[in-house]
């Protein structure tokens, strides 16, 4: 400051708002920038605010309807109204334990009515309530609530732990369906495998049986054209009684030690060849 003819020079800086008093009263707001005070006038700077939005944290313990004990974290966003600056020189010697004690206030007139679920989902609300709050109060003493912020939300430790367990527990029934699910669709698709394999199967001896009842007819009718004198029933009946030897011959030149007890005789012949026979009539009818 500069003392020129019993006036005094000051600078209000940028973003404040400075105060004047005269003889001890408020005079007048001062903007920023340069300012004359005459102090013969009683005139003084008494002091200056700044307009700056400023933060303010307030951790609020409370309890909800479902009686967990949950710990807020919400964040309030002020400034200084400055055509309003004296009211808020004047009136509050300290803004913030004001603001601190509506927001307690006003949380814990509303969180006891919600359960926890209920609280997670409109966090939104409570902090409206609250800006509303504080704007109707606040507005009066020079100040401007800007944004009102619910950061977090912190239940006791044994309720977060209980939280969890019950979402894994969801989480393990829900993989439990889908894991039996899939096993019902593998179960149902290896059995429709199988039956595909089984008819498949059942074609492919149909077959089989087809072409050697087809070749042992063909056998049967060229060795009756041939040989003179014989009867269709002469010549199966050769025929079987040579594949019931090859048989026995292939079985006696198997690579495997294996035992097979076969009746063997005359009247056996007789009756391999009749059940042989009657399979393939019943194969050829079929």
């Amino acid at each position: 400051m500069g003392n020129t003819n019993c006036l005094l020079c000051g600078c209000v800086d940028q973003a404040n708002i400075g105060v004047i008093e005269k003889w001890g009263r408020f005079d007048r707001l001062a903007h920023p920038g340069f300012h004359w005070f005459n102090i013969f006038a009683g005139e003084c700077l008494a002091g200056s605010l700044s307009t700056r939005i400023r933060s303010l944290d307030v951790k609020i313990e409370t309890k909800t309807k479902d009686n967990v004990f949950v710990q807020m974290h919400c964040s309030i966003q002020y400034r200084v109204i400055r055509h309003n600056a004296d009211d808020a020189f004047y009136e509050l010697q300290n803004p913030e334990e004001q603001i601190q004690a509506y927001v307690f206030d006003v949380v814990r007139a509303h969180v006891p009515r919600m359960t926890l679920d209920e609280l997670f989902e409109q966090k939104g609300d409570v902090a409206q309530a609250v800006l509303e709050e504080l704007e109707k109060v606040m507005g009066a003493y020079g100040y401007n609530i800007e944004h009102i912020l619910m950061v977090d939300i912190v239940p006791d430790p044994s309720v977060r732990k209980a939280m969890n367990e019950i979402n894994a527990a969801q989480r393990m029934q829900l993989a439990s369906v889908f894991r039996g699910e899939a096993e019902k669709t593998l179960q149902v698709k290896k059995a429709e495998a199988d039956a595909e394999s089984k008819y498949l199967g059942g074609i492919g001896v149909a077959r089989q049986r087809q072409a050697i009842t087809d070749g042992l007819r063909e056998n049967i009718l060229q060795f009756s054209h041939k040989v003179e004198g014989t009867s269709a029933k002469e010549v199966m009946d050769l025929i079987m009684i040579t594949q019931y030897f090859d048989t026995i011959k292939d079985l006696g030149n198997g690579s495997n030690n294996t035992t097979i007890f076969i009746p063997h005789g005359p009247g056996h012949v007789r009756d391999i060849g009749e059940q042989i026979r009657n399979g393939l009539l019943e194969a050829s009818s079929a």
